[in-house]
């Protein structure tokens, strides 16, 4: 399956085929594990796209990542290359929303998120880290905050140090994000 996934993706991808891969690795016993070992491959755009296709495994169908939660997570913060990094954040920012499948939701009560959160915090004050990531970063962020309270307030601060130095759509995220929390605007 790796070798063909390979392939199949070192051309430019159309969504149709992104999804379509999606499906066919969702249903195989190991894909979902060799499309995220994939992610991490030397050449970037392979690395993408297979991040891309890894997001719409969860999306298609989030119960078959189930069993792969603790692979994926266990190497979230192992994520250098800025493109898949976008996926990656925004399958956690899916993973840790409040109507993620209930199986997800047990399963983060007790993995421990803490190096996530950390990584999550990093990439947010990340000059290099595109606004996108940092947008599911907020996300993400917000979501861990009844798990751990103390982020809440880190990532107040965090949003108000970072609020004049980045684009007006981060603003925009960033007054969600205050809603969300039950935070006034400054």
């Amino acid at each position: 399956m790796k070798q063909q996934l390979v392939e199949d993706i070192k051309t430019t991808l159309s969504k149709s085929k992104v999804e379509l891969l999606a499906q066919i690795a969702a249903q195989q016993a190991n894909a979902v594990k060799e499309v995220i070992d994939l992610t991490f491959h030397q050449e970037e755009q392979i690395g993408f796209r297979a991040a891309w296709i890894l997001e719409n495994i969860y999306v298609a169908n989030p119960i078959h990542f189930v069993p792969h939660l603790t692979y994926f997570l266990d190497r979230f913060s192992l994520q250098n290359n800025l493109s898949a990094r976008r996926h990656f954040a925004k399958i956690l920012a899916m993973l840790t929303h409040k109507n993620a499948p209930v199986e997800v939701r047990e399963f983060l009560v007790s993995y421990d998120t803490e190096s996530l959160v950390e990584t999550t915090f990093a990439w947010l004050i990340d000059e290099d880290v595109p606004v996108a990531i940092k947008s599911h970063c907020l996300n993400i962020l917000a979501n861990f905050c009844p798990k751990h309270v103390w982020v809440r307030d880190e990532l107040i601060q965090t949003m108000d140090y970072l609020a004049d130095k980045e684009s007006i759509a981060f603003f925009a995220k960033v007054k969600q994000i205050r809603r969300q929390l039950k935070v006034k605007l400054l």
